[in-house]
This record gives C-alpha cells, sequence and structure tokens, in this order.
C-alpha cells in the first residue's frame, strides 16, 4: 500500500476517500471494513443493522433481510417499511439519531450512479427536500424502473458509518462533483444527492477505483488512501 498526493483536494470533514486498482482488491477491502463495523457494533449493541441499496451490492441471507414489499403499490409499500423500521427502533435493534430522532444504522452502503444519485434520491427530485419522512417513493425514476422506494436524506445522513461505491469512467465527473468541497464553481450542483449525503454524527467512505477517481486531485494532507496489491 502506498499513498498518492497532488495539490488541489480536500476532502469534507469526517471524510475519507479509497482508490483501488481492481473490483477484487476493492470487494475485499469493503468486506473487511463492514466486518469490522460489525464486530464493533455487536459488542456495543448487541446488533449490527446495515442498510443496502438496491443493485447487486452484497448477497445477503433472506433470514437476516427486512425487505420492501415488492407486491404492493409505492405508497403502500413506502408506508408499510417505515412502519417496520420504526418497530426496530422502538425494539432497539436499530439505535436512534440523538439529534433528529432517525434510525441510526450502523452502516448504509450506497451505489452512486453516473448523475451522482445515490438510493432512489435522484437530482434536483423533490424527495431530496422530505424532512421528517423516514421512506419515500417516486413514480418519476428518470432510470428504470420509473416507481421506486427510497430512504430520506436524514435517515441517511444519520447514520454511524456510510460508504459510497463508484466504479468507471462515466462516474468520474459525479464523484469530482459530489467530493468537491468548492462551492464556488457554477459547474457543482449544491443539490447532486450524493454530494448531500454528509454524516450528522458519523463518517463517509468513499471507495472508488481508479477511473471513477480519475477526474480527483487529493491534497497533500487529505485522508486519502490509494491501495496497490
Amino acid at each position: 500500500m502506498e499513498r498518492e498526493a497532488s495539490a488541489t483536494y480536500e476532502p469534507k470533514r469526517n471524510s475519507e476517500i479509497r482508490v483501488f486498482e481492481s473490483p477484487d482488491e476493492m470487494s475485499t477491502d469493503l468486506a473487511e471494513y463492514i466486518s469490522q463495523i460489525s464486530e464493533i457494533s455487536v459488542k456495543e449493541r448487541g446488533y449490527f443493522a446495515i442498510a443496502l441499496s438496491g443493485g447487486p451490492l452484497i448477497p445477503v441471507l433472506n433470514g437476516h433481510v427486512y425487505s420492501i414489499n415488492d407486491n404492493a403499490t409505492v405508497e403502500d409499500a413506502a408506508t408499510d417499511y417505515e412502519f417496520v423500521i420504526r418497530q426496530l427502533v422502538k425494539a432497539r435493534t436499530i439505535d436512534v439519531s440523538e439529534s433528529n430522532d432517525c434510525p441510526k444504522f450502523d452502516l448504509i452502503l450506497l451505489d452512486m450512479g453516473s448523475d451522482g444519485h445515490v438510493a432512489s434520491l435522484f437530482p434536483n427530485h423533490p424527495a431530496l427536500e422530505l424532512k421528517d419522512d423516514w421512506v419515500t417513493y417516486i413514480t418519476d425514476s428518470p432510470e428504470l424502473p420509473p416507481e421506486r422506494i427510497t430512504f430520506t436524506l436524514p435517515v441517511i445522513n444519520s447514520a454511524s458509518n456510510i460508504a459510497i461505491l463508484a466504479t468507471g469512467n462515466d462516474k468520474a465527473k459525479a464523484v469530482q462533483l459530489a467530493i468537491s468541497d468548492s462551492t464556488e464553481d457554477p459547474d457543482t450542483p449544491l443539490s447532486l444527492p450524493a454530494r448531500m449525503v454528509q454524516p450528522t454524527d458519523g463518517k463517509l467512505i468513499w471507495f472508488l477505483d481508479k477511473a471513477a477517481a480519475s477526474s480527483l486531485e487529493i491534497k497533500d494532507d487529505a485522508p486519502f488512501e490509494h491501495h496497490e496489491y
């Protein structure tokens, strides 16, 4: 492992970037990262609560998953799923945030799209503005399927740990815009969902391959890891 740095990028508070040479190396490090958080959470609380967005992130045994009911309408499914999460919080299977009473997952694992969307929160969508709902639904997704259910930003940002994965050249511009700390650049959309992921009392780690990280320039004292094996 060696550390690479150049000159212009400084990450946000409580954030870290990890860049990998291959998908296998990223998967190995991500698995170790999840294992470490799981072990700490179980020792501290007796539970490990992880939230996974859709897509091929991790295969998980069905008996350990509280999934969304895909046989109901999206409105009913969102209502039912929020009820399930509230029951898990009530039972303290999921911790609760002290700052806003949202569920405080030990880890939320997200995959970022080339447009900078995370979960099913898309750029400039009204769902980004929701403050009180834990779970919401959309019927006008710019990507298939059009009907989706998603956690809201307050829930995502209440997590103890958040990991965002991005791979490929098509993600490079969105990664740069999401991670950049500049608010003066007119090309930096402040409503980019991935950019709005800012843990309230937790830590954010980006897991990137070299292609997705190709537009970043890292400041000398930034908490940046470049992995070579």
